[in-house]
């Protein structure tokens, strides 16, 4: 514990600072009000004893002026025997306990150690209410925008109906965070909860992971086989980019929402579901059925609520509670004790569009938190995707002639450019390439082969 001794008594200073300095406290000593302040504001101690007549900056004025200046630490002063009304004055003020000059080492120590035990009691109590604000977060969800309140306490008030919601919003804005929202407060929170990427699953594969199949069924189905609508029997099953399912799966995903029941795979006998349906999607659903992709029936099955999540650009109020909240994250994660970020980290974070949005947020400062070298992220921390998106856009797209001014020459480059950027910093994990790039997987995949980057 680090304790800060103000006396302008040198000799006494010297006494005090042996006693506790023996009992292995970290002391730092300071003549004066005015001294003392100083050596708090750069030490931050965690506990203050000062003397009360002082010259100068006495220790009632020290007090005063600690506080305001949003001092925290325990102060004990130092009073001469018999001066009752100026140690009454000093706890008034904020002082913690007083202790009569001269003073025997044991007196010294026992004031100290009380006041140390209530320090780390006090301590406790500040991590265990922080972790009750925690766990009253709606599934995690950190918001402080209106256009994400409101989604979320739609998600709030539609969860404990049966209704099927639908989910829309760009990649990475949180659409599995409020799915998991409506299952935690519904009826079915005991119950699974069951996600699955209907982009991520090949199309030939797809059909036994959603409904099971039987042994025999086709040449590897070596045994019976439950399916995800199975699996999150009594819960919820939130069907994530929905608008990648084939046509013929469209079909299958219907009936099962309309009589409630699935069959597997080979199999004739019809099997009873009690599960609630969610579904989310990147992709414009009303554009799709206007185009023929999918299926109108179907989509007006699925939209009975919609809970719209906006892009991080549209919120930049958020990304300030954002920061907090992963800075308290992977401090615990990674066992770092982060401070927290200079301003002008904070005004690029800030100024910067994030495509990617709160996943590419969260992987960038994961990333500054790693390669921070001091007390706080500070802006050379940050990827240069950030620092300077426009110098990233320039190097895409290079100085071009008058005959490279093909649209769709460009295009291809500048697509290209992303996917190799998104497949460097997902560490060539393909899934999340994916979702970082609004990319269904089977798209990814076929562009990887494309531009040769196997």
């Amino acid at each position: 514990m680090k304790i800060l001794v103000v006396d302008d008594d040198a000799g006494l200073r010297r006494t005090t600072s042996l006693i506790l300095e023996s009992e292995g406290y970290d002391i730092s000593t300071a003549a004066d009000g005015a001294e003392a302040l100083k050596s708090a504001a750069e030490l931050g101690p965690d506990l203050i004893l000062t003397d009360v007549r002082m010259p100068g900056v006495d220790g009632l004025e020290f007090l005063d002026r600690y506080r305001e200046a949003g001092g925290t630490a325990r102060t004990i002063v130092m009073t001469a025997y018999g001066s009752q009304d100026l140690a009454v004055e000093a706890i008034r003020k904020g002082a913690y306990d007083y202790i009569d000059k001269p003073f025997s080492p044991e007196a010294l120590l026992l004031r100290v150690r009380i006041a140390e035990e209530h320090g780390s009691k006090d301590h406790e109590i500040r991590r265990l209410r922080k972790e009750v604000r925690v766990e009253k977060r709606r599934g995690n969800i950190v918001v402080a925008s209106s256009g994400m309140k409101a989604a979320v306490e739609l998600a709030v008030r539609v969860a404990p109906h049966p209704t099927t919601v639908l989910i829309t919003g760009e990649s990475g804005t949180g659409k599995e965070l409020v799915a998991r929202l409506v299952h935690q407060a519904s009826a079915r929170a005991d119950g699974p909860f069951v996600p699955v990427n209907c982009g991520a699953i090949p199309e030939s594969l797809l059909e036994s992971e959603l409904f099971g199949h039987v042994k025999g069924a086709f040449t590897s189905a070596s045994r019976d086989r439950a399916g995800l609508f199975e699996e999150a029997q009594g819960g919820t099953l939130l069907l994530d980019e929905i608008g990648e399912l084939p046509h013929a799966l469209q079909v299958k995903l219907l009936r099962a929402l309309q009589e409630g029941e699935i069959r597997r795979v080979g199999e004739s006998k019809a099997r009873q579901l009690d599960v609630r349906i969610l579904a989310a999607t990147a992709r414009d659903l009303e554009a799709d059925v206007q185009e023929g992709e999918f299926r109108a029936d179907l989509y007006y099955r699925i939209n009975v609520v919609r809970i719209h999540l906006p892009p991080l650009r549209h919120r930049v109020e958020d990304i300030p509670v954002l920061l907090q909240h992963f800075l308290e994250l992977y401090n615990e994660a990674l066992g770092l004790d982060l401070e927290g970020f200079a301003p002008e980290a904070i005004k690029s974070l800030s100024n910067y569009s994030w495509p990617g949005n709160i996943r590419e947020l969260e992987n960038a400062v994961e990333r500054a938190m790693v390669l921070c070298d001091g007390p706080r992220i500070e802006e050379a921390d940050l990827p240069s995707t950030v620092r300077d998106p426009k110098a990233t856009i320039k190097a895409a797209g290079g100085n071009l002639s008058s005959d490279e001014l093909s649209v769709k020459k460009r295009t291809w480059e500048l697509e290209k450019h992303l996917i190799g950027r998104a497949l460097e910093v997902t560490g060539g994990n393909r899934t999340r390439a994916a979702e970082l790039l609004d990319l269904s997987y089977r798209a990814l995949l076929y562009k990887i082969r494309d531009y040769g980057l196997e």
